[in-house]
């Protein structure tokens, strides 16, 4: 064995322990964790501050680029940010217990459909400080244990953060070992993970780019709710208002172009090309954004540099945007099944049974009308925060808060049935 295995398994069988007491746990303790800890993230800003500024510091020596480099960055309003998404979190109804459904069929049983947590999250991220706090708020509040693995890119700042929720727990009285950040750049570390530590974890959460995800998928022995990259479409219909088009497209490109909310393909109906593209894309390029667009959208725009077929399918992360002219709303919804993610797709328009078409004919996790794709975000959903954004069809989809990280029990009760 080696020392990094021998860990792992070990942190394994301390963290399957822990999701025992953590079930357990009655919701005022698990929710005075998450108020300690929200405490403590504001309170210790210098320190958060000076760990992140060596990550950024190497990043930076390592040719990072700037937008990535964004990702990775904390200023005292961003740990403002966790703290208060922790104390969001904290104010979600806990979903433990929760009775979804309850029936009596024809034998009399009276049977219940209940909340229960999952039990051990493998959470596997890449250069993303905050998910730290976040994961362990969601995993607290819906009463996983979790092992968290960041990128090598955050260690620092997510070993100041990983500090704080271990003091959390320790101070509310629930064990530690809880909630476990992975103190090495070992890349071995995220294979063992993806075995499983010998039964100890239940699903393994990717949350990062394509060759993480692809690679979790790959190689997982336990289940995985993926988070795939978000290559998302904003489609102006002929019946968009201008100013409203304006103001969207520009917010759910530019606003932050390093997370995976932000729209990447910008689609646009014929019908309404000449009237609405040119301001739009005047917004867009005096805010610093190139675009990339087909041959109508180049000689309504010639600043537009010609897109080729791997700009449909390109999820920049930076100030880049493809603009494809389309005949229509079925053509728009056709090009979004070809090329898109599953992730998020918005649709700005006056006409709303052109609104509700698109809404039923897209088939990715979140649809928008007449709101910016930024909008994908459990925060903004209400859910306090979000441990990612599922596209996978299975158990969870959209934005994973704590509600999704639980599955469910039937509890059957009752008065000495036997079954003929």
């Amino acid at each position: 064995m080696t020392d990094v295995k021998t860990q792992m398994l070990e942190r394994g069988r301390r963290a399957r322990a822990a999701a025992a007491q953590l079930r357990d746990a009655p919701a005022a303790g698990r929710t005075r964790v998450l108020e300690i800890l929200a405490e403590k993230l504001a309170a210790a800003e210098a320190d958060i501050l000076a760990a992140n500024a060596r990550d950024v510091d190497a990043a930076r020596a390592n040719g990072m680029t700037e937008a990535l480099i964004d990702r990775l960055s904390l200023t005292p309003a961003r740990i403002a940010g966790m703290a208060q998404a922790v104390t969001t979190i904290a104010a979600v109804p806990d979903p433990l217990g929760v009775e979804t459904e309850r029936w009596t069929p024809a034998n009399g049983l009276d049977i219940a459909r209940v909340r229960t947590p999952i039990g051990v999250l493998g959470v596997i991220y890449e250069s993303r400080p905050n998910v730290t706090a976040d994961a362990a708020a969601l995993c607290v509040r819906s009463g996983n244990a979790a092992i968290l693995r960041c990128g090598s890119d955050c260690l620092q700042s997510s070993l100041a953060i990983a500090a704080l929720i271990a003091e959390a727990l320790a101070e509310a009285g629930l064990s530690a070992d809880a909630i476990q950040l992975v103190d090495t750049p070992d890349r071995e570390a995220v294979g063992l993970m993806l075995t499983g530590l010998d039964g100890a974890i239940d699903v393994i959460i990717p949350r990062g780019g394509k060759s993480l995800v692809a690679r979790v998928q790959a190689e997982a022995k336990t289940a995985v709710l993926s988070h795939l990259e978000g290559l998302n479409h904003t489609y102006l219909h002929e019946a968009a208002d201008l100013e409203t088009a304006r103001a969207v497209v520009l917010n759910a490109k530019m606003r932050r172009v390093s997370v995976c909310g932000a729209t990447e393909t910008l689609l646009v109906d014929r019908a309404g090309a000449e009237r609405l593209l040119p301001p739009v894309a005047a917004d867009l390029i005096a805010a610093g954004c190139e675009l990339r667009g087909d041959a109508e959208a180049v000689a309504l725009v010639p600043q537009m540099k010609p897109a080729v077929e791997a700009d449909w399918t390109t999820e920049y992360l930076a100030a880049i945007l493809s603009v494809r002219i389309v005949d229509g709303l079925d053509a728009a919804t056709d090009h979004i099944a070809r090329y898109g993610s599953g992730h998020t797709e918005a649709i700005l328009t006056t006409d709303a049974q052109a609104a509700e078409r698109f809404a039923a004919r897209v088939d990715s996790a979140i649809v928008l009308i007449n709101a910016s794709t930024q909008f994908a975000d459990g925060g903004e959903f209400g859910f306090g925060g979000e441990i990612g954004i599922s596209t996978a069809r299975l158990h969870a989809r959209g934005p994973v808060g704590a509600e999704q990280l639980t599955t469910y029990k039937y509890v059957v009760r009752g008065q000495g049935q036997t079954r003929p």
